[in-house]
């Protein structure tokens, strides 16, 4: 994901979702990532430097790579209608809770968590967006009643499992 601030971006997914840094790829006072091999290889425009990139992990499941780039035009965040991967979903144990901690963490909600619909639905299943500081789509999801998986699903959605 790209992102205007590398450190405030990293501090919300900490306080949001617990992510802990890994490592940074090209630390903020390295030299920047420019040129026409970079811009090949990566698909940046012409001109643009990368000049900060750091991998994240959240609990047991996503690592998120995150870069800062300058010199070039940047549209605001995708929304959930346009092509293209516009929003990550991260499952959550307590839906109030995570919610909180999001906006806490400086995130804001697009409403208040809801129901799951179809093979989703459950009494207790429920999921809500919530834009990102820096205005990244965020979705919450959380199936303790688990998910009515239709006879000719390959495989079940990935669920962090419980260590007892």
């Amino acid at each position: 994901m790209t992102v205007p601030d590398i450190d405030a971006a990293s501090d919300f997914l900490f306080r949001a979702f617990g992510a802990r840094t890994l490592y940074d790829v090209l630390p903020a006072d390295a030299d920047p990532m420019a040129g026409d091999e970079v811009e090949h290889q990566l698909g940046i425009p012409e001109g643009a430097r990368i000049e900060h990139m750091r991998l994240m992990r959240i609990g047991e499941s996503a690592n998120i790579e995150m870069f800062r780039i300058a010199n070039t035009d940047q549209a605001d965040a995708a929304g959930l209608a346009d092509f293209g991967l516009q929003h990550i979903a991260i499952y959550v144990e307590n839906m109030n809770a995570a919610a909180y901690r999001l906006v806490q963490a400086g995130g804001t909600l697009l409403s208040d968590p809801h129901p799951l619909a179809g093979v989703e639905g459950g009494e207790r299943n429920s999921g809500v967006y919530a834009h990102a500081p820096w205005g990244m789509l965020i979705e919450l999801i959380s199936t303790p009643d688990g998910i009515d998986y239709p006879a000719d699903c390959q495989m079940p959605r990935w669920k962090p499992q419980h260590n007892s």
